[in-house]
């Protein structure tokens, strides 16, 4: 009887079969296959919270440097003088030839934009960004200084480039002043596609991280500094002013779970897709630069639809 019970016992703990694996295999790829995107949206999720709340301190940086300046608004970048020596500007932790508007705040603001700016031309656009507040986590690696995360609205915050590239005809739009500004209705900046917004997602090609110019502006980022208002027109500028036409305009990055970023000039930050802020997008993904449904009201400082400053 013994030995009938050890013989019973020994078979009660044999390993399981072949079929009892599968299913267990089969189950924990069930819960992966459930589980994962989850976990892959919570992270996307987090990253464009991390985002949001950057754009809130570039937001504070831009106050800090209106207050420091007159309440006069950041230009997007100033202009190219004739004159070496008036090209170059205090970013806070030296001196930075022409620096984009997130540069430039360093010295009211305390966000230093680089290690180490430089004072070359030939470093205007391949310069690394270093300070992780004017970076966006999921486009983290955008670091160059004109293939950028985050667009600002040059347009009509402050067009500090040349009426038809003439430093003797004064800026396009330059000084705007904070005060007059309709601040909790004006996008301040927001992420951006920078030229391959007015190009069909099947032909983007990766950010040019050494800051160069794709020849056809495929690039994403490329120029990203620069946020364009959603309705453009023939005359106006665009994010490359060398290559003003409506297929090389500049455009919101939906890169947050189907939507993007946009801090206002009050500070706050909301989340949301671009047909919401003016924007129209093409069967394709290109944005339109004008036509029916676009709409520069939360662009213009002032909440209505208006052109945006003619180059000439």
């Amino acid at each position: 009887m013994d030995r009938l019970q050890l013989k019973y016992t020994k078979k009660r703990v044999r390993g399981f079969s072949l079929i009892e694996l599968l299913v267990v295999i089969l189950i924990i790829g069930v819960l992966l296959g459930v589980l994962l995107p989850a976990l892959g949206g919570a992270k996307q999720q987090a990253q464009s919270t991390v985002c949001a709340s950057r754009m809130r301190q570039v937001a504070i940086g831009w106050t800090l440097y209106a207050d420091a300046n007159d309440d006069i608004s950041l230009p997007g970048q100033p202009g190219r003088y004739s004159d070496p020596s008036l090209n170059l500007y205090d970013v806070g932790n030296g001196l930075q030839y022409r620096p984009r508007w997130y540069a430039m705040m360093g010295a009211a603001a305390g966000f230093f934009a680089f290690a180490e700016p430089s004072r070359e031309p030939a470093d205007e656009h391949s310069l690394q960004v270093m300070n992780k507040i004017f970076l966006c986590p999921t486009a983290d690696d955008w670091t160059s200084t004109r293939n950028h995360p985050y667009g600002y609205n040059h347009q009509f915050l402050g067009n500090t480039r040349f009426r038809n590239d003439n430093e003797a005809e004064g800026f396009i739009k330059f000084p705007v002043r904070i005060s007059g500004i309709d601040s909790s209705r004006t996008v301040l900046a927001g992420d951006s596609l920078g030229t391959a917004g007015g190009k069909p997602r099947s032909v983007r090609t990766p950010n040019l991280v050494d800051g160069s110019r794709h020849p056809e502006l495929t690039s994403l980022g490329g120029h990203g500094y620069i946020l364009d208002p959603p309705r453009l027109t023939p005359d106006s500028d665009y994010a490359d002013r060398r290559n003003r036409l409506p297929e090389h305009r500049s455009a919101p990055d939906e890169r947050h779970l189907g939507k993007a970023n946009f801090s206002f000039a009050d500070g706050h930050v909301v989340i949301s897709s671009a047909a919401d802020m003016g924007y129209v997008k093409n069967a394709d993904g290109s944005f339109a630069a004008w036509g029916p449904g676009t709409s520069n009201s939360k662009f213009s400082g002032t909440s209505r639809d208006v052109d945006p400053p003619l180059v000439r």
